[in-house]
């Protein structure tokens, strides 16, 4: 059975929920006696569907159980694309495509496929249909004949769902039977380590970097109006591998409005706003409504990046994320700066911010609900006035009382 017809990816399975603990899972895709792709990786998903009784999310593990579908998979030989090809369950697919590019060689996207009919995974679904998504910023490039490693967890956003994998070693392009000695460590895994401590000669330290513009984006549902509302200066403080001084480095970057494309989608309880510069940085966030507390709340943030001085390109992301929790029907807000952090080497600064992910009417933020740190600020100026008003009354209470005692030292002759 050939999945994902035209896309040229390569597949790995949805399995059923509730099967425990993820576990590392080893796919290999044989050529007659030669081995050109193997994956040694633990994952799962989430994906969220709509119900009878409204939107709901799975988190999906990749079980042992999963097996190369040796059909659809392919070396790539006679010009195709190399994918390896697993499957479980009825219908259930996670797609990526390898390509080469000289020295390097990287997948060009992943595709997850999902099958509503299955109630073990989508109890009460609304619809029988078998959904496919795809996503072209993946962040995986290694060096050939290297071994491409990342333990930590890697998020990718796909459409409006959510793969994460971690403990990965895979490569492609094999020269061998297994896997490369020779390892091309994700940024993540890098900035996790700790450096050797150095003697340096001091030098200048680098200038602060600048307050960002603060950029305006929204969303629009099919029907065109509006459902997502944003306003913030965005600054992404993350690590990554340089080229040209061929270390880890700290990058401390703006996202400028004008050069940035945005675009989301608005479920019930979900909404997503992804934004893009340069077709360089793709920043996406997750709101999620918890239905308990009727608040909404910043559930999940990805970043995928990928610049000419990168030895691999950034993916880097969390989706168990709580901030900026506000009441359904408001909007959240925050002048001062806030630090998001995200995982080890990656957070995010906002500035002057306000949002609404849900209940947008007449295209307009509702009601804000302040950040503290914006209602510590506004006490400030009230504390001091306080204080200065009852230091103004002391004094001029002491001035009376002395001079009334003045008045009393004197008598009529």
């Amino acid at each position: 059975m050939r999945y994902f017809q035209g896309c040229g990816t390569l597949l790995l399975l949805v399995c059923v929920a509730g099967l425990g603990c993820i576990q590392a899972v080893t796919l290999e895709v044989r050529e007659g006696n030669s081995t050109c792709i193997k994956a040694e990786v633990s994952a799962f998903f989430s994906i969220t569907y709509n119900a009878s009784s409204g939107a709901r999310s799975v988190q999906v593990p990749l079980p042992n159980t999963t097996r190369v579908d040796a059909i659809s998979s392919t070396c790539g030989t006679g010009g195709g694309l190399p994918g390896l090809v697993a499957t479980f369950g009825p219908g259930h697919a996670l797609g990526l495509s390898f390509s080469r590019n000289g020295s390097f060689y990287s997948v060009d996207n992943l595709t997850l496929q999902y099958n509503l009919s299955d109630t073990s995974i989508f109890p009460d679904a609304n619809s029988s249909d078998v959904v496919t998504v795809v996503s072209a910023s993946v962040g995986i490039r290694a060096a050939i004949n290297t071994t491409y490693r990342c333990v930590s967890a890697t998020s990718v956003a796909v459409g409006a769902q959510v793969v994460t994998l971690s403990d990965m070693r895979l490569q492609a392009y094999m020269p061998g039977d297994d896997l490369s000695p020779a390892e091309t460590t994700c940024a993540a895994d890098q900035a996790s380590t700790v450096a050797p401590i150095t003697t340096q000669t001091p030098s200048t330290p680098p200038p602060e970097p600048s307050t960002p513009e603060q950029g305006v984006y929204s969303v629009r549902n099919l029907n065109g109006t509006v459902c997502f509302l944003a306003q913030m200066g965005l600054q992404l403080n993350f690590s990554y591998v340089s080229q040209s001084q061929n270390k880890t480095i700290q990058e401390i970057f703006n996202l400028t409005p004008n050069l940035t494309s945005s675009s989301g989608s608005c479920e019930a309880s979900r909404a997503t706003l992804v934004l893009v510069q340069d077709r360089t940085t793709t920043l996406g966030f997750t709101f999620s409504v918890n239905s308990t507390s009727n608040k909404f709340y910043l559930s999940a943030i990805n970043l995928s990046a990928d610049w000419p001085d990168m030895t691999v390109p950034v993916s880097a992301g969390s989706t168990d994320l709580d901030y900026l929790r506000t009441t359904l029907g408001r909007s959240y807000k925050c002048n001062m700066e806030q630090s998001l952090p995200v995982q080890p080497g990656f957070s995010l600064n906002t500035f002057r911010l306000q949002v609404q992910a849900f209940n947008v009417t007449t295209n307009q933020f509702a009601t804000a609900e302040e950040c503290q740190m914006d209602q510590d600020q506004m006490l400030i100026p009230i504390i001091v006035g306080a204080a200065l008003a009852g230091l103004v009354l002391i004094v001029l209470v002491a001035y009376l009382i002395g001079r009334k005692r003045s008045h009393a030292g004197y008598q009529t002759i």
